[in-house]
């Protein structure tokens, strides 16, 4: 699937079960292969501490999208504050 990155930029994105999660805010590409590799529900922020923290909180990885048309659907919410992986 192909498509403009602009266009994903506020997208609500929902589980597969119907739960809204958030709005695409920001991106992760793979520069090698020039794929999208993580949807952030906020803007990265600056400082490697708190870039951590959102990578872990309020991102989903690529790999749980299931669809994008209207929203974007995924398989797996982000890891919730304090959670184990």
């Amino acid at each position: 699937m192909t498509t403009k990155l602009s266009r994903l930029y506020g997208m609500d994105i929902l589980t597969d079960s119907g739960r809204f999660i958030g709005k695409a805010e920001d991106f992760v590409l793979d520069l090698e292969s020039g794929e999208v590799s993580r949807i952030l529900l906020e803007q990265l922020p600056p400082g490697k501490d708190d870039a951590r923290k959102a990578m872990l909180q309020k991102s989903i990885l690529h790999k749980n999208v299931k669809s994008v048309e209207d929203v974007i659907v995924v398989s797996k919410p982000p890891m919730p504050p304090g959670a184990e992986r």
